[in-house]
């Protein structure tokens, strides 16, 4: 079975490994992987993990938003398998460390490659990733600073939801917003439109702009706002990278 799968795609993990020492948003609770069992003296393995629902690539639910938004054992499966369309805005990031996708941008890539599909994951590659081994630099933390990362502008969001009836926005930061938001007006505009974010993102280059799929492995968390997931992207042979922008 899995060799008629490689056969048929490519698989690109888009999750960093989960670990003690990555980046948390400030007051989250530490991650901690403890082993309560060794096949020494038990005969197997086994760890008692601590983590926070928003640690590491995961997914946000409506409910992390919205008092009536669906939970995250609540997104429809076939929500969780979506076609995805991706855009790069490395070289603006690199620039500007608060900046933010802007509507005129989508545009002009849908110019340049497709029309964004209806009830689709929009993938946002602003490079932000090759820092996720320095929490400091991940979140933009200088001096007595707030956060500091680019996101995606509200207005962007509008357009995407209601013009593009996209299901779910993801991006290689720690949050969609930006980090200088105070308002998080993106992640409000998902969960109203019942849409997910997904978050800390890595590997978004080696996906092409348009003709993959993504696979969201989240844990299906009774109540929860969302999950630590394994997010999979699935992409043709035939399917070339090409430019995104």
């Amino acid at each position: 079975m899995f060799s008629l799968l490689e056969q048929a795609f490519s698989v690109i993990d888009l999750t960093h490994p989960i670990d003690s020492g990555m980046p948390h948003w400030p007051g989250d609770p530490p991650t901690q992987l403890q082993a309560v069992a060794d096949l020494l003296h038990h005969g197997y393995l086994l760890h008692r993990l601590q983590i926070g629902e928003h640690s590491g690539t995961h997914i946000g639910a409506p409910v992390h938003s919205l008092a009536d938004g669906i939970s995250v054992e609540g997104i429809p499966a076939d929500r969780l398998v979506l076609p995805a369309f991706f855009i790069v805005c490395r070289a603006a990031c690199r620039d500007d460390r608060d900046f933010l996708l802007q509507p005129q941008e989508v545009r002009r890539w849908e110019q340049a490659n497709a029309p964004l599909g209806e009830n689709a994951l929009l993938l946002v590659a602003t490079g932000w990733s090759d820092y996720w081994r320095d929490s400091r630099a991940y979140l933009g933390q200088t001096g007595n600073e707030g956060l500091h990362f680019p996101g995606v502008a509200v207005e962007t969001a509008q357009f995407l939801l209601q013009e593009r009836k996209i299901a779910a926005l993801g991006i290689d930061t720690a949050g969609i917003d930006g980090g200088a938001s105070t308002t998080y007006a993106v992640n409000h505009l998902l969960a109203e439109n019942g849409a997910y974010h997904l978050e800390n993102l890595t590997h978004l280059h080696r996906v092409p702009a348009t003709g993959a799929w993504v696979v969201v492995g989240a844990l299906p968390l009774r109540g929860g706002s969302g999950s630590p997931c394994r997010v999979l992207a699935l992409v043709s042979p035939d399917t070339s990278c090409g430019a995104h922008t």
